[in-house]
């Protein structure tokens, strides 16, 4: 990998970071309004077409991209990520774009942790050492004992989970399947699982709304777009530390456009999770080049 290939992919990492935080911003305003199953579910409706467009263009079509040996696990990743998205978008209207973003920041510590009785992979202590300081920042975050627990802040730590699991389930999927397969299946079955389940909660949209969902549909789509250059640029371990910055342009845009205040403890507890999770990152990825 070339070091302007890698200068390329953390410019288009920025720009994805960006662009999601802009999603989650308008999903916060459409699920303050309406059903978050309903949004969520037209949310997928777009994103399904957007991932049969792309497996359609690769050799061998849609069915190249649908062949998997492993269904079980496909299905089980397309409706885990579809109910974290729920989740999320109900943690946003729950406690609002800074705070959830502060401890949804938590997801690659859990996936670390959860990386060796799920995956069989080494933790060495200096990784969790990290996860127990980046632990450390979500309790401060969270604030148990020194304050009236909101209960709430459990929404965000349960979404942080779902897509660690998530993450490792895609890793688990990769040992058989492509990329392009996993993206089908992530696309299709969530759109099939929300459209059972959200059709029942649909509501009557103001006009203007219906330009902020197109909005939000045209963000998902150049969000995954975004991340698929990205990788397809640079390698993944040296453009993921930057995935951090959705959690700057979420919280800038939350203290903005809603009024939110940034707390200390949720500026210091962000500062610990992100450093931690920098860390960890590194260890990884100096681990896979053999250098550990």
């Amino acid at each position: 990998m070339t070091a302007q290939n890698t200068k390329l992919g953390i410019w288009l990492m920025v720009a994805t970071t960006f662009v999601f935080a802009m999603q989650d911003g308008i999903s916060r305003h459409l699920a303050g309004e309406y059903n978050v199953l309903m949004v969520v579910m037209i949310r997928y409706w777009f994103f399904a077409a957007f991932v049969m467009a792309v497996a359609a263009r690769k050799a061998g079509g849609l069915r190249a991209a649908a062949a998997t040996s492993q269904p079980g696990v496909q299905i089980f990743r397309g409706v885990l990520l579809a109910t974290e998205i729920c989740v999320m978008v109900l943690a946003f209207v729950m406690l609002g774009l800074v705070e959830s973003h502060a401890i949804f920041t938590s997801y690659p510590l859990l996936v670390a942790a959860l990386s060796g009785p799920i995956l069989g992979e080494k933790v060495g202590w200096r990784r969790w050492t990290a996860i127990g300081v980046g632990f450390v920042g979500v309790l401060i975050i969270l604030q148990p004992g020194f304050r009236v627990f909101q209960i709430e802040a459990l929404v965000p730590l349960a979404s942080a989970f779902m897509f660690a699991l998530y993450g490792l389930m895609t890793r688990y999927a990769a040992r058989r399947d492509s990329a392009a397969t996993s993206f089908f299946y992530t696309g299709t079955v969530g759109a099939v699982v929300m459209t059972i389940i959200g059709i029942w909660f649909w509501e009557p949209m103001q006009g203007t709304d219906w330009v902020w969902m197109a909005v939000l549909c045209v963000t998902g789509a150049l969000g995954h777009w975004l991340l698929i250059k990205t990788y397809d640029v640079a390698e993944a371990s040296a453009v993921q530390p930057f995935a951090y910055l959705q959690l700057v342009f979420a919280a800038t845009l939350g203290i903005t456009v809603f009024g939110e205040s940034l707390e200390w403890n949720v500026a210091l507890g962000a500062v610990l999770v992100v450093s931690a999770g920098i860390f960890t990152l590194m260890r990884t990825r100096a681990r896979e080049k053999g250098k550990l």
